[in-house]
């Protein structure tokens, strides 16, 4: 696609296109999956095909929101924060008031990243809570 852009370019009597080193992935990266710098290798695109690319960098440590294939440019839109939470799965609820903390089982009814609100039921008494996600299948709860 990029050859023939040149070669049209060049039979019309135009400029050549200008070329960058634009970041893309090397491998097929599959939804879920946890992005690093190491997925992507440089290959010359043209700035249009380039424009809105994430540095590796700034994708490393996130979550494919949808599979990716190989070659392609990772762009804002195709990643999210990663969810340490999954909606199904089974959840530890820390329920704290003051400087008491109660911990009970639960299961997540939605997916959710650090600091989001997600609702979990409680399997003890199957009892709905809003909890905010605090670290990996664990929740909290704000006792008032």
């Amino acid at each position: 696609m990029l050859l023939s852009s040149f070669l049209a370019a060049l039979l019309a009597g135009q400029a050549l296109p200008e070329i960058v080193e634009a970041p893309v992935l090397d491998r097929m990266v599959e939804r879920g999956e946890i992005l690093s710098a190491g997925d992507f290798t440089t290959e010359p695109l043209s700035p249009p095909q380039a424009r809105g690319a994430m540095t590796p960098d700034a994708v490393s440590g996130m979550e494919a929101a949808r599979r990716l294939r190989a070659g392609a440019i990772v762009r804002a839109n195709d990643v999210i924060a990663p969810r340490l939470v999954r909606r199904g799965e089974p959840v530890t609820i820390n329920i704290r008031s003051g400087g008491l903390t109660i911990t009970t089982a639960g299961r997540a009814l939605a997916d959710g990243a650090m600091g989001d609100l997600v609702r979990v039921v409680a399997s003890s008494t199957n009892r709905t809570l809003d909890a905010e996600v605090e670290a990996s299948g664990s929740v909290r709860v704000t006792a008032l």
